[in-house]
């Protein structure tokens, strides 16, 4: 009987147990107990940087995702990928055509300001967005509603061959480096545009090619007033061995990417597979075996740039080998509990805003890949943290050309006058 009366306090044990485990893995899932924290910063102290952290001080202060669900960077990343951004709005553009030397076509979508720009002068956004994505991905669409806001015009590149509805014209979809498009996106708005100023902004693989580009050629740097990089890995070479790993789930972010990549390429199989294509039938089998990005990396996209291999196609196409070469001041934002983008690659950002004066490296402890969402305790603000930096660091950069002092202006060096100016 003693037997008998100790039972239902050994169920209740159980069910203690069971409840505990539960919270327990829920407080570890959801990382409950991380901190709150600005983000890490690295920078070097110049008038340039004082400036630029007094007039941005979103860069200084806490950021404090949905607390709930907002320390996971799985759910951030989740969230970001499925639903995209709470009511996103619907801005109006105009879709432009660009002919290719190559017989490509390169589309961009041209959006106009909606207000004047608080220095009243003119501003545009050349924006490169992330792997397979264009200007009506939810994220985009947000960011370009607040940026017209803030009266900057907007251009945004739709990746070859991301628009479902729009027909390749020649046989090459876009890939993880060519900069060739987003320099014909650029040509034509300084040529439509003459007194305009760029704010060069890329997202995730849209990062690697604007820093590409900017570093490829100085050139590509005139009328460049700053640039501005989200979440991107800087070294495919480097991100590729962790690409295989499972920690963070890395191999399954893997799976899914390479599958959304498969699709793309097979909705225009008729156009990369045709008589025209360096691509044969046994390249269309292994891409339909193929599991992650570096098979269909190795079987495909390196071939429409010539490449001899999958190493050679890593280094060439990545901005680590031309981002040193970017003068132009340069924000490079990435989050620790980002699934995508290993610790290991974050060596590159924070060494290089170590050398360069005009790199600051913005790290953050949560907001996972392009979340980066705000919110009270369950449901995110339609505008994230990651909107509102970009913009908050450009409207710093436009107010800081407008009244930067004279020594600046001329390109001299004489860092006492500047710091004097700057200093009042």
């Amino acid at each position: 009987s003693s037997v008998l009366l100790e039972m239902p306090a050994m169920f209740d044990g159980m069910k203690l147990a069971a409840v505990a485990a539960v919270l327990y893995i829920i407080v570890r899932c959801l990382n409950l107990k991380s901190p709150t924290a600005p983000p890490k910063l690295v920078y070097q102290d110049t008038a340039l940087n004082r400036f630029l952290l007094k007039s941005c001080p979103i860069l200084t202060k806490e950021y404090i995702p949905p607390l709930l669900w907002g320390k996971s960077g799985h759910l951030q990343t989740a969230l970001y990928g499925k639903l995209g951004r709470v009511s996103s709005p619907h801005p109006n553009g105009l879709r432009m055509y660009l002919p290719m030397p190559d017989g490509a076509t390169a589309t961009f979508d041209l959006f106009e300001p909606l207000a004047d720009h608080q220095t009243g002068e003119d501003f545009t956004m050349v924006i490169c967005p992330g792997i397979g994505n264009h200007s009506e991905k939810h994220y985009i669409r947000t960011f370009v509603d607040y940026s017209q806001k803030q009266g900057y015009r907007c251009a945004v590149l739709n990746h070859l061959g991301a628009l479902p509805n729009i027909e390749l014209t020649s046989p090459r979809v876009f890939t993880y480096g060519c900069t060739w498009e987003f320099a014909a996106m650029v040509g034509y708005i300084k040529k439509a545009f003459p007194q305009t100023r760029l704010i060069v902004v890329g997202f995730s693989l849209g990062g690697n090619i604007v820093c590409k580009y900017l570093g490829e050629n100085r050139a590509n740097q005139e009328r460049v007033l700053c640039c501005v990089s989200v979440c991107q890995g800087y070294s495919a070479l480097r991100a590729q061995e962790t690409f295989l790993q499972w920690d963070q789930c890395r191999r399954f972010y893997n799976f899914l990417m390479a599958d959304n990549m498969k699709k793309i390429i097979l909705s225009h199989r008729a156009s990369l597979f045709g008589n025209t294509s360096v691509m044969l039938d046994a390249d269309l089998s292994r891409l339909y075996t193929a599991t992650s990005l570096m098979q269909i990396d190795d079987s495909i996209m390196r071939k429409f740039h010539g490449y001899s291999s999958l190493k050679e196609y890593y280094e060439k196409e990545s901005c680590v080998h031309y981002i040193h070469n970017v003068n132009v001041p340069l924000l490079l934002v990435n989050s620790a509990d980002d699934p995508l983008v290993h610790q290991s690659l974050l060596t590159i950002p924070s060494t290089l805003a170590e050398k360069k004066e005009n790199v600051t490296f913005a790290l953050t402890l949560h907001g996972g890949h392009l979340g980066f969402f705000e919110g009270a305790v369950l449901f995110p603000q339609p505008l994230t943290w990651m909107d509102k930096v970009i913009v908050g660091y450009a409207n710093a950069m436009c107010q800081w050309e407008k009244q930067k002092p004279p020594c600046q202006a001329s390109g001299q060096q004489n860092a006492g006058q500047c710091q004097e100016a700057t200093s009042q």
